[in-house]
């Protein structure tokens, strides 16, 4: 089977959605391809907000300020180009989504509501209770539907067509059926997500598994600021899920065993305390646990909501009290949540430019190649992304780069490739792994890389643990190749060949942070090195590029962008983080 369109998305979350709906309002053809149901996608999963200078609650906000906490926040890493679009466009792209009816959540006189969040000046996050991502996507999904996109949910990518220097299109299976099939694109624009799944205790969800920064590791492109991974402070204990900064943001306590609000014992303004960003309130957390003041001496503190009363509660974290109620037992109404820092989220990705076109190893753009989302390293987060600005770039950068490709594919031809080439190899792939009858299953070996990422490179890393942590990765990956053992043979909705390839792509994706967390010898945003752990800007402030090349990992630079200094070059100076 082969199918041609002027453009294919992989990935239906918002990013994903997003660029298939601005190149389908273009008139272009598009297809979106996804593994899950596009409303299964993680971005449903998003809870506090989505951040934007409306001016609604503080009349003082602007872009520029929105773009400054930005930039403090990704510890001066994050490029001052994507930044801009990303702010000035925020108030924009805010009453798109509201025109295109999404339920966001109001003030008594019918605005926007607005609240506060952590590294944010100002309350500018909006949001519809704490269901913000469910409600976004689920409009733009039904958008998709009235353009005309051609959806496939439930077909999985096994190959990104990169010849001749440029991407053609992409291999993908049906999970239903097994069918192969080649879609051919003038462009292909990548959308997959994040890459929770690589370690132990995740918020992200199972299809969180670096899908598309594996395609592209494969065909030798670069990846970028890997070693950057954020650890949400408040993953519910011990399940790993979400609770939301939302409830920080609307007043809740961290408290320790002794009952103190321990954010106070650091140095941090009594302002920010418990809205100080992630990647320090979550490195506050894991002290507090080391020195034994987790709750009962165990490894979770309390986030204790109890004082903003039930009608607050019901009415703005709904889901936060539902989770605790599902998952732990404890009903926050009356009870504080156990809580522990949880991976959630990728600032590194897919290195892009300001349109969303994919970079190679020279920082050329590759032809036909396009990353948008968590997927993607703009980079707008750099070394630690604020809350409620994920969401942001999904829907912005998903408008803009979607405007982008739109024009891109107006006069370009539809690339020639031999698609039965590419499906013989495409079943040679599928037929290697269901043929492997080895003594190491799926599950067992996805659980120790989970646990070497986890213990050799987590909130706190050295040297001489990274070094350990690639030694034992490569090991994995021999025993992938050499010792895979798959019960199942058949082709509909065989779930085994699906978790072994997606198992190909987290070992990727892993080696990839161990080589770029040892090559950054520096501590920035979430990268804590304790055997370096000060910023180093002389020889750091860049970001960092890997790739698989012949000989093996290869490390690179990228200079950061710094534009917005000639706007404003006091507040833009680099300078010591502190809130």
């Amino acid at each position: 089977m082969v199918q041609s369109y002027d453009v294919v998305v992989v990935g239906g979350g918002l990013g994903g959605s997003q660029v298939a709906r601005m190149v389908a309002q273009a008139g272009r053809s598009v297809a979106l391809l996804s593994k899950v149901h596009p409303l299964r996608s993680h971005s449903v999963a998003a809870q506090g907000g989505i951040a934007a200078s409306l001016q609604n609650l503080d009349s003082q906000d602007d872009w520029l300020t929105h773009a400054y906490d930005t930039i403090k926040g990704s510890d001066y890493l994050a490029d001052h180009d994507a930044v801009e679009i990303l702010t000035k466009l925020a108030p924009t792209v805010l009453r798109e989504l509201e025109h295109l009816g999404v339920l966001f959540s109001r003030f008594p006189d019918g605005r926007i509501a607005q609240r506060a969040f952590g590294g944010h000046s100002y309350r500018r996050v909006c949001f519809a209770a704490d269901k913000t991502g469910h409600a976004i996507l689920h409009e733009l999904f039904l958008s998709l539907g009235r353009l005309g996109v051609h959806i496939y949910d439930e077909w999985y990518v096994t190959t990104l067509v990169y010849e001749e220097g440029e991407v053609k299109g992409v291999v993908a299976f049906r999970l239903e059926t097994g069918e192969l099939a080649v879609f051919r694109a003038k462009a292909v624009v990548m959308a997959t997500g994040g890459y929770g799944r690589v370690f132990n205790t995740t918020s992200n969800d199972f299809a969180s598994t670096g899908d598309g920064l594996g395609l592209t590791w494969a065909c030798g492109l670069p990846l970028q600021d890997m070693e950057f991974v954020q650890f949400h402070p408040t993953g519910l204990y011990p399940a790993g899920v979400l609770i939301s900064e939302a409830v920080r943001g609307e007043g809740a306590y961290l408290i320790n065993d002794l009952g103190e609000r321990f954010m106070a014992n650091y140095p941090i303004s009594a302002q920010a305390m418990e809205l100080a960003p992630r990647d320090i309130t979550s490195r506050c957390i894991a002290y507090e646990i080391a020195a034994g003041r987790g709750i009962g001496g165990g490894p979770y503190v309390h986030l204790d909501l109890r004082h903003l009363g039930a009608e607050l509660i019901c009415e703005r974290l709904p889901f936060a009290r539902e989770e605790g109620l599902r998952l732990a037992g404890v009903d926050c109404i009356t009870h504080p949540l156990p809580v522990r820092p949880t991976v959630h989220y990728s600032m590194g990705g897919i290195p892009t430019n300001t349109n969303g076109q994919v970079l190679d190893r020279s920082l050329v753009p590759v032809p036909g190649y396009f990353a948008v989302g968590e997927c993607a390293c703009v980079s707008v987060h750099g070394a630690n992304r604020l809350g409620a600005n994920s969401l942001l770039e999904c829907v912005v950068f998903g408008k803009w780069v979607g405007e982008k490709v739109a024009d891109y594919v107006q006069n370009r031809s539809l690339p020639s490739l031999a698609p039965d080439r590419y499906l013989a190899s495409g079943q040679r792939q599928l037929e290697s792994i269901l043929q492997r009858r080895g003594k190491t299953r799926i599950a067992a070996l996805r659980r120790e890389l989970q646990e070497v990422t986890t213990n050799h490179c987590g909130i706190f890393r050295r040297a001489e643990s990274l070094q350990g942590g690639l030694v034992k990765i490569s090991k994995l990956k021999e025993r992938y190749q050499r010792d895979l053992h798959i019960d199942d043979r058949g082709k509909v909705f065989n779930l085994e060949l699906q978790q072994a390839l997606e198992l190909g792509n987290l070992l990727r994706v892993a080696e990839a942070i161990l080589s770029s967390a040892l090559y950054r010898c520096e501590s920035r945003g979430a990268h804590f090195r304790e055997d370096f752990p000060h910023r180093d800007d002389v020889n750091f402030l860049h970001h960092s590029l890997v790739w698989q090349g012949e000989g093996g990992i290869e490390i690179g630079q990228r200079p950061v962008d710094l534009s917005l200094r000639h706007i404003d070059p006091d507040r833009f100076a680099i300078k010591a983080r502190t809130y």
